[in-house]
């Protein structure tokens, strides 16, 4: 409520409602009375269309039906079919009959269905296509249509739906078929999907409208370049109409799903041919809303201009110098001379704090660099008694490959001690020192420690404090290592995601020792600088948490706690990809 009181007591927000409340009112009632209109008559456009659709695809479906009908009952009962399953060089007079008597047949029931182009069986066996036709096509047509037929015999055989009507779109016309299985011999009825249309193509659909028929998958077998240009959406609701297109290429879909095959009846109408057929009077409030649209938005930019405008420029200014931004500044545009004399005013007083701010916050800076410098720098010596005594102790059994691995491996360690200076490196590299400096210590006590190091490459790149992951590692060669119990050390990577889509990157550092003392858990969960105060004793947990802390505030942490029957845990969760350089 307090954030919401000033904008209501602001001045833009009073300009702003008491020219609302005057004209949204009027406007409201004329968009809602277009709106409404448009709709009334795209239903009404869209239910005589749908309508019509329905009555046309249920006839089709019937001729279909009685089709199939005919179709099965000659696959089973004709006995010329089971002459057709045979090769013909067993009985060639046979066939010849059987092929002729089938050709009739067909050729004679062909009148009783209209719709259909062909009737058409083919023996898989002898590789043969008996056709009979409808109508009076041309040779170069007949062939056409035949060649169509084989492809399509030729790649539906295997894996064809025998139950419904489908879909084939040929190289010239695109046909509706359905073919039947009796052992090696196939038959079927074949329509061209032109013919199917004649009916539909004499209604008035628009200059652009046009009806189609579809596949179940919404694909069109015609008037694709229509669909592609205009980008048309052939899915349509089955109680209603869909819009499609954009701008002013606005379509209604309408269709029906046909019951006896795989294909759709699909109609589309442009919207400019149904809104011209809006009442006169309905366009006069179609304009008369624009006017008053037009004229309160010219109202608006003429306002914005002189008077809001100039006053966002002070206020955002203002806002941005309230969350710290010092550098925030007006823009010295063109406006009304009060303004003029106000933003210059402004951004002189601005730049004279800035300059008394600037040496406190440079100040600021330095100190903070300063202390993460040195605890970076309390780390680095910590490890340089121990390597000396290591090397002299190797010297003295005079194991030369032993010290010649122990030597290499200390030079590892002090190189990336002394190159650590930087506040973040690759959690690779990270990596690699540890596994050095366990290598290390794994030379120094043989047969006492194994360890593990996680290296998932997705977050290997993933920049971390330097020495964050081999502080921890050495605390627990100091406090979990002793010379009775061997152990096992293993550094695990993992991330997760937290609410709001923030993700961490998780290190465990894990131990089968003896694991944490509850006096121990009690003083690390409390987070102090005494840790560290009294003898030098945790100096590296100290400095990890103090240097978490300056680099990402509160959004990384360092947990401490005990596995059941494993040993102690140490979790480390590092932001990702924060910018805190």
């Amino acid at each position: 409520m307090r954030r919401i009181k000033p904008y209501l007591n602001s001045l833009r927000f009073k300009f702003i409602a008491t020219v609302l409340v005057i004209f949204v009112p009027l406007v409201s009632m004329l968009v809602i009375n277009n709106f409404y209109s448009v709709e009334v008559v795209r239903n009404q456009v869209a239910q005589s269309n749908k309508n019509m659709l329905s009555l046309y695809l249920d006839q089709i479906d019937r001729n279909l039906e009685e089709v199939d009908k005919y179709l099965f009952n000659t696959l089973e009962g004709d006995l010329n079919v089971l002459d057709l399953e045979f090769a013909k060089s067993r009985d060639e007079d046979r066939y010849q009959i059987a092929k002729i008597g089938m050709f009739n047949t067909l050729k004679d029931d062909m009148v009783y269905y209209p719709i259909l182009e062909s009737f058409f069986v083919f023996s898989a066996l002898n590789n043969e296509l008996i056709v009979t036709r409808n109508n009076q096509s041309s040779f170069e047509e007949r062939e056409a249509s035949r060649q169509e037929m084989m492809k399509m015999l030729e790649q539906g055989m295997e894996g064809n739906d025998y139950s419904n009507w489908q879909v084939w779109q040929g190289e010239q016309d695109n046909y509706l078929f359905h073919l039947l299985k009796s052992g090696n011999v196939y038959m079927g009825a074949w329509i061209n999907s032109n013919q199917l249309m004649v009916p539909l193509n004499l209604i008035d659909l628009g200059e652009s409208g046009a009806a189609l028929i579809t596949t179940d998958k919404s694909e069109p077998i015609s008037h694709e370049d229509l669909i592609n240009d205009k980008e048309l959406d052939l899915n349509f609701p089955s109680e209603s109409y869909a819009m499609t297109g954009q701008g002013k290429d606005t379509y209604l879909v309408m269709g029906e799903h046909s019951t006896q095959g795989n294909f759709n009846l699909v109609a589309l109408v442009p919207e400019n041919t149904i809104l011209q057929k809006l009442p006169y009077l309905q366009r006069i409030s179609s304009i008369i809303t624009l006017a008053a649209v037009l004229f309160l938005l010219i109202f608006f930019f003429m306002m914005r201009t002189v008077f809001l405008k100039p006053v966002k420029r002070i206020v955002m200014a203002m806002r941005k110098l309230r969350d710290g931004n010092w550098e925030s500044r007006i823009e010295q545009k063109p406006t009304s001379t009060e303004f003029e004399i106000v933003n210059e005013t402004f951004n002189r007083m601005i730049e004279e704090i800035h300059d008394l701010k600037i040496n406190v916050y440079e100040e600021k800076l330095n100190h903070q660099r300063a202390e993460l410098k040195h605890l970076q720098l309390q780390i680095n010596p910590h490890f340089f008694l121990n390597s000396l005594n290591i090397i002299y102790n190797l010297a003295t059994v005079k194991d030369f490959a032993l010290i010649q691995e122990m030597s290499k491996c200390l030079v590892s360690y002090f190189r990336f001690m002394f190159r650590s200076n930087s506040y973040f490196i690759p959690l690779r590299d990270e990596l690699i020192h540890t596994a050095n400096y366990l290598r290390i210590q794994q030379l120094r006590f043989p047969d006492i420690f194994q360890y593990q190091i996680d290296q998932p490459e997705p977050f290997m790149d993933q920049e971390v404090p330097p020495l964050i992951v081999q502080t921890m590692v050495e605390n627990t060669i100091k406090y979990a290592v002793n010379m009775d119990n061997p152990i096992h050390i293993s550094v695990e990577i993992d991330k997760v995601e937290e609410i709001g889509g923030d993700s961490r990157l998780l290190i465990h550092i894990k131990d089968t020792g003896p694991g944490f003392s509850d006096e121990v858990l009690q003083w690390l969960a409390l987070d102090t600088e005494d840790m560290a105060s009294e003898n030098g004793e945790q100096i590296g947990i100290w400095n990890a948490r103090r240097r978490l802390r300056l680099l990402y505030q509160d959004r990384a942490s360092i947990d401490f706690y005990n596995e059941p029957d494993h040993g102690a845990v140490v979790r480390i969760g590092i932001p990702i990809d924060e910018e805190v350089r």
